[in-house]
């Protein structure tokens, strides 16, 4: 279950151990490894490996190196990021890893590789700052494949297959990822270039293989390469299989995709009202962290509420803020929801409706003290 940064890891400490048996380090000292946790951690949680075991106990740790700020890269990468407090786990999925992997998408891959072994605190910087602009510039490439791909996305197919003539490969598996959480259903972009071959990349709902698809269509002779694991998968395909294709996935997935989105239930761990959601409850769950993949944060319901006012925020986010029962009132943020029915919802709400609201407790820093916020995965009507 570990990442490739995990492996490095051990491996370094295979080898120290083996060098202090050889007396190589009588007269020199031994590498820190314990101050490279916080790469072995960025990498862990960039990689989307399971948090358990020691995959778990590397991110933990990781997190507090890094807090320390002693890598002057990433100590510069966070600054770039414009975060202030210490990095979390999401913050590393979802601020710095980004950062570093836009160098590779759509700029060069050795900015990374640069930015987290300088020693130069200027060089540190400027890589960070330059990373931090290809970001932006990987974001405005994201959304216009995100846009021509929805539009081939056809809604009678359990698989959704779609092409594109000069789409930005760097993208593609982000688009996928963004797309498959839109239509609840499994997703695989391909970029196509000018000689007719494409690169695609897929990513599936829970209950359905996609990688074992994948394999299955190689096997048949329809792929130039391909696998993967249940939920993610990669490909190479010549222009004209396309069709083919799309038709293998639709007769192997369609049954165990109606299942999924049939059994389709939100798990939940507690049921609050709206003044339950406050910093000391997200301190408390905090406790039980670090939390991602195979380890998620703690869901709650919270509500009935009424939506005093929503608006649309910066990348097509939803923010709401919403007054309980109890005359509490917080923020809740639904994230890239503006287009689909729990923004709309959010956004048509009459005021004398009200709602239940289910998603993650998070602390709003953003303010001039700290305060609760619900990140929205889902809503009911309460009446």
């Amino acid at each position: 279950h570990l990442a490739a940064v995990g492996v490095c890891f051990l491996l370094a400490a295979a080898l120290i151990r083996t060098l202090r048996a050889r007396g190589f380090f009588a007269d020199r000292a031994e590498p820190k490894l314990i101050d490279l946790l916080d790469l072995v951690a960025l990498g862990t949680v960039a990689d989307v490996a399971q948090l358990r075991g020691l995959n778990r106990a590397f991110v933990a740790q990781g997190l507090k190196v890094m807090a320390q700020r002693r890598n002057i890269g990433v100590a510069a990468l966070i600054e770039a990021s414009r975060l202030t407090r210490a990095p979390t786990c999401s913050d590393l999925g979802f601020a710095l890893g980004p950062r570093i992997n836009a160098g590779g998408r759509v700029g060069r891959a050795d900015l990374g590789v640069r930015l987290l072994t300088t020693r130069d605190p200027e060089e540190a910087r400027a890589i960070a700052e330059e990373l931090d602009r290809l970001n932006d510039e990987r974001r405005t490439i994201e959304a216009g494949v995100q846009e021509a791909a929805e539009l081939l996305a056809a809604e009678d197919r359990r698989v959704a297959v779609v092409a594109g003539l000069g789409w930005h490969p760097g993208v593609i598996g982000i688009v996928a990822g963004r797309l498959k959480e839109k239509l609840g259903r499994p997703v695989i972009v391909i970029a196509l270039d000018e000689h007719g071959l494409g690169k695609g990349s897929g990513r599936s709902i829970p209950g359905v293989d996609l990688g074992a698809a994948v394999l299955a269509a190689k096997e048949h002779g329809l792929l130039v390469a391909g696998g993967g694991h249940a939920m993610a998968a990669g490909l190479t395909i010549a222009a004209g299989e396309l069709v083919a294709f799309a038709d293998f996935l639709e007769q192997r997935l369609a049954g165990a995709v109606d299942r999924a989105r049939e059994d389709r239930s939100l798990l939940l761990d507690a049921v609050l009202a709206a003044g339950g959601v406050n910093p000391a409850l997200v301190e408390a769950l905090e406790v039980g962290g670090p939390y991602g993949m195979g380890w998620p944060a703690p869901r709650v319901a919270m509500g009935p509420v009424r939506i005093i006012k929503a608006d649309v925020v910066g990348n097509g986010h939803v923010r709401a803020v919403v007054a309980g029962d109890d005359g509490r009132s917080l923020k809740a943020m639904a994230f890239r929801a503006a287009d689909n029915a729990l923004g709309q919802a959010l956004l048509s709400a009459a005021p004398h409706r009200r709602l239940w609201l289910a998603g993650r407790a998070k602390i709003d820093d953003w303010g001039s003290r700290p305060a609760a916020e619900l990140h929205l995965e889902d809503a009911a009507w309460a009446d």
